[in-house]
Parts: structure tokens; C-alpha cells; sequence
């Protein structure tokens, strides 16, 4: 876990090399065309795609692990590391987003709007400058949850084979999970196992941000109240979390209506706007991301170190 992570810081998610993610989300694609028309029952359809998906997404983590370590632990060693590698996102979160804040330190609006539709859903055209400063903000602090501090939980508790059947069900609900006409009975059982599996992270990311927060310069008594008051204020019984104990530590309000395929959402607001969505806002979110992973890192070589001493 410890190299992985320190891939991930030092080098992200280079493009050239084969994602995981990318195989999964061609998995799904192929999936689900072959079972629409086979299974009638789409609540049952997307049953079937949820359990084949996952299970076939950690099978084989399985079993390059197995045949791996069927040569040497050297190599054994190397397979787990690159796969735990490939679940972990913080660093490329850090780059994808920093690539919307450096736009507008410029000034370049468009080109901000531009980069910022490559990491969330809504709709960025228009956005004014603090829209698109809160939609950056509100995505470091989901994510810090669903990239980071979630696929780190998972690789403790049962290594690359769980982070990955984790990460599947991400990507199954990022495809299907939608409650449109087309996936809200397909992608039902994706989005609530989603919901599911995020429910421990997101508490403990908004938990971790509160320990950190003062040690990143930033409110932790703040990120704890608005925590616990705000927490629930959003469409998912998770992303509301991370996003309102961010919102607490920097002092700024997230939330309200986002405009998707044209339709405004409105939502309800997360905190209180004691300061300005600014880079300096932004800069705080991405601390608080980077603190929370070392929090829960340093926890765990913690606990670790005390088992292996008391056994």
C-alpha cells in the first residue's frame, strides 16, 4: 500500500499505461448489451450486471495475483502494487482540478469552463467564476471520499481483489446509475450498492477532514458543526459528508441549483459564505484532501504496528 500510494503522488494516472477503470467501463458496456435483451425484468437485468461486473472485475485481480505469486514474491509483490496503484486517485485529482483553478487565476474563464466539464456532471457553460470555483471545490471534497480515502479503505481491508470490486461498482454507477428513464430500474441495484459501500468513507473523510482541518491552517470546530448540520443536505446519502465538512473548514457555502442537460436542480445549500470561493479556497479543499489520506494512512500503520506487536 505504501508504494502504491507513493506512485500515486509521484505520478498519478499516466494516460499511456492500460486503467483498469477504462476495462471495467467496456466490461459494463458489453454486459448490458447482451443482457437487455435476454433478461425482461430490468431491476433483475441490472442484478445480474451489478454480480457479473464484480465479480468478474475481482476475479481477475485474483487471479493475476495468484499467478503472480505463482512465480516469485518479487512478482507477486510488483502485481499488488500496481493494482492498489491503479484505485487511488488523489494525485489526479489534484492535477485534473488544478487545471480549472490555473485557468482562473488567468482569467480565462472559458478555457476553466472548458477543463472543468471534464470532472463533473453538470452543465459549465455559463458558469460565472464563483459557480465554477464552487463546482471545483464541491468535487475535490466529494472525491476525496469516492478516490481517495474510499479505495484506501478498501485495500485495508481486503487488498487489491476489494479495492477493485469497490471501484467497479463506482464505475457501474457513474454509467448506469441514473435516474433517468433509460437506467432507473437497469441501474437501481448499482446506485444503492454504490451508496452502500460509501457509507463508512464518507464519514470517515468528513472525519478526517475535522482532525486535519486545524492542522491545514483551517476550522476544525467549523468543519465539525457544519459537518453534523449540513451533512444530509444532498441528493446522495454520502457526498453531502466530505462536502459539508470541507464547506465548515473554509468557511465557504456550497450547494444550490446546478443546471443538467439544460434543466436547472435545485439543491439545498452546505455552509456559510464567511469567505469568497477563491484559489485560496480551492488551495484549502486540496489540503484537506492530502491531510485526510495522511491521517488515515498513518492510523493504519498505527494499528498495524500494535497488532503485529501484540501478536
Amino acid at each position: 500500500m505504501l508504494a502504491a500510494i507513493l506512485l500515486d503522488l509521484l505520478l498519478g494516472d499516466p494516460r499511456r499505461l492500460p486503467h483498469p477503470v477504462v476495462h471495467i467501463g467496456k466490461l459494463i458496456k458489453v454486459l448490458e448489451k447482451a443482457l437487455r435483451p435476454l433478461v425482461r425484468n430490468e431491476r433483475a437485468g441490472g442484478v445480474i450486471l451489478l454480480i457479473m461486473t464484480v465479480g468478474i472485475t475481482s476475479g481477475v485481480a485474483v487471479a493475476l495475483l495468484a499467478g503472480a505469486y505463482a512465480v516469485n514474491s518479487h512478482a507477486g509483490f510488483a502485481v499488488a502494487v500496481l493494482l492498489s496503484w491503479t484505485c487511488l486517485a488523489a494525485r489526479s485529482l489534484h492535477h485534473e482540478s488544478r487545471l480549472v483553478a490555473d485557468a482562473l487565476a488567468r482569467g480565462e474563464l472559458t478555457e476553466a469552463r472548458g477543463y472543468l466539464s471534464f470532472i463533473v456532471g453538470r452543465d459549465t457553460e455559463g458558469l460565472d467564476e464563483q459557480e465554477v470555483w464552487r463546482a471545483t471545490v464541491e468535487t475535490v471534497a466529494e472525491n476525496t471520499s469516492d478516490g481517495v480515502i474510499a479505495p484506501l479503505f478498501y485495500l485495508i481491508l481486503g487488498g487489491p481483489p476489494l479495492a477493485l470490486a469497490y471501484k467497479a461498482v463506482n464505475t457501474l454507477d457513474s454509467m448506469v446509475g441514473y435516474r433517468n428513464e433509460r437506467y432507473l430500474r437497469f441501474g437501481w441495484a448499482s446506485a444503492r450498492c454504490d451508496d452502500l459501500l460509501n457509507l463508512i468513507p464518507a464519514r470517515l473523510t468528513g472525519l478526517l477532514m475535522v482532525a486535519v482541518a486545524p492542522i491545514t491552517g483551517l476550522s476544525g470546530r467549523d468543519a465539525w458543526r457544519v459537518m453534523r448540520r449540513d451533512g444530509r443536505n444532498h441528493s446522495s446519502p454520502n457526498s453531502g459528508i466530505p462536502e459539508a465538512a470541507a464547506a465548515g473548514a473554509l468557511g465557504v457555502k456550497l450547494g444550490g441549483t446546478n443546471v443538467y442537460s439544460g434543466v436547472p436542480v435545485p439543491k439545498p445549500t452546505i455552509g456559510e459564505p464567511l469567505r469568497p470561493l477563491t484559489l485560496m479556497a480551492y488551495q484549502g479543499v486540496v489540503r484537506l484532501m492530502y491531510g485526510a489520506e495522511g491521517l488515515l494512512v498513518a492510523i493504519w500503520l498505527f494499528l498495524a504496528a500494535t497488532a503485529r506487536v501484540l501478536i
